[in-house]
């Protein structure tokens, strides 16, 4: 029960000071919490939040006996970040179980990971990084746009604009850089997923600021250098702090989709399981 408390209260704090960030018209605190989804992909919204509130230069976290796992070792001393996982509970079938089957229930518990800046011992396999190169991420990005029956087309010009979606198709304007069109696939994706069905938020602020963090996550999540370009967007299309703390969530699930059809391979995973 202590834990629960302590979370609930670490979150309600996180929450308030981003709203409050946010409304003294500052998205740095925004754009560094987009970053913390990046590194932490995995994690649920609630927990990148914690992670982030705890420890907001945590890359890399994992529980104390999976980091002696892994040739490393906790340090004496070092407070732990508090986060929630999950936990299977297995009941017995008993006389009152009327189909004889095992039943399976999940509950949630407050949990304690470390970041590796906390532990000492091997060092961890580096893992492949782009820096400013998105290498075949375009391609994945079509792959699973294809995989959904988005069809992904080229045009000369539209009006102004670098990529539109609309509803089952993108079309990206021709002649973006590798970079530049890994980042708008990735806004337009965002779209498709987000904003054509029935839960699509009416204000274009809202969509705006939806997909360019989703853009923003999946740009770091591979090395792309877009901070100033994202945090910008976000400014210009920031929307009432309340709504964009609703997004949140929707943000962090949609990056981590896009980042899956990236990561096969691993080349871009940056956090340990714990």
């Amino acid at each position: 029960m202590k834990h629960d408390d302590t979370i609930k209260q670490i979150t309600e704090n996180a929450i308030a000071n981003l709203k409050a960030a946010l409304e003294a018209g500052d998205s740095a605190s925004l754009t560094a919490y987009l970053a913390a989804m990046a590194r932490f992909h995995r994690y649920s919204f609630g927990n990148v939040m914690l992670i982030f509130a705890q420890k907001p230069d945590a890359t890399r976290v994992a529980g104390f006996h999976t980091w002696k796992k892994l040739g490393r070792s906790v340090r004496k001393g070092e407070k732990g970040l508090l986060i929630i996982a999950p936990m299977t509970i297995r009941k017995k079938a008993d006389d009152e179980t009327t189909d004889g089957e095992d039943k399976v229930f999940v509950r949630y518990r407050g949990v304690h990971v470390f970041d590796i800046s906390q532990t000492d011992g091997e060092p961890l396999p580096e893992f492949e990084r782009a820096t400013g190169n998105p290498g075949d991420a375009a391609d994945r990005l079509r792959a699973f746009a294809s995989s959904r029956a988005i069809a992904v087309e080229t045009a000369a010009h539209l009006g102004g604009a670098d990529g539109v979606s609309t509803g089952g198709k993108i079309i990206l304007r021709m002649g973006l850089s590798p970079a530049e069109e890994c980042s708008v696939l990735a806004h337009e994706l965002a779209h498709e997923l987000l904003h054509h069905g029935e839960d699509r938020p009416a204000c274009k602020t809202v969509r705006e600021l939806e997909a360019e963090g989703v853009a923003f996550i999946v740009g770091q999540a591979i090395g792309l250098v877009n901070q100033s370009a994202s945090a910008d967007y976000i400014r210009l299309y920031k929307g009432d702090a309340e709504q964009l703390v609703a997004s949140l969530d929707r943000i962090q699930k949609t990056a981590a989709t896009l980042i899956a059809s990236l990561s096969s391979t691993g080349a871009i995973a940056t956090e340990v399981s714990g």
